[in-house]
């Protein structure tokens, strides 16, 4: 079985989403994800502020990649993200995924967004299918 850090390297070279996006992986491990980006101008929406779409993004990048973390394919089934504050562009944003539980298949993860202050953009829960196939 690869490791955590393999599986999210390769996960990252083949997505280029997360690529657009300018995500790093500062942290990965069975489990547990740690990222970041910079909100650029063409990710503002109407009212100059980063779209939604954004930190839902990036924090299903770090859902994606801490479930994967385990060595089998696993993919979202069900996601919801609640925002608590708005951010503009030239901030930083880091998403840390934190798994709640885990089953032969399903896991559940916490994400939170922060600014580059700390302070909470958004909380966002997903649920994994973990399927038989390994990486």
């Amino acid at each position: 079985m690869r490791e955590a850090a393999d599986i999210v390297q390769h996960m990252m070279e083949n997505d280029a989403f997360s690529q657009w996006l300018g995500i790093q992986v500062l942290e990965a491990r069975p489990g547990y994800c740690h990222l970041k980006m910079t909100i650029r101008e063409e990710m503002t929406n109407g009212f100059g502020i980063a779209h939604g779409g954004i930190a839902y993004s990036l924090a299903d990048s770090a859902l994606a990649f801490a479930s994967n973390g385990h060595g089998q394919h696993a993919l979202s089934i069900d996601t919801s993200i609640a925002h608590t504050q708005a951010a503009q562009a030239g901030q930083s944003l880091t998403a840390t995924a934190q798994e709640k539980s885990l089953t032969r298949k399903t896991g559940l993860y916490d994400v939170t967004v922060k600014d580059q202050k700390g302070d909470p953009v958004a909380h966002f829960r997903g649920t994994v299918y973990r399927r038989k196939k390994e990486w």
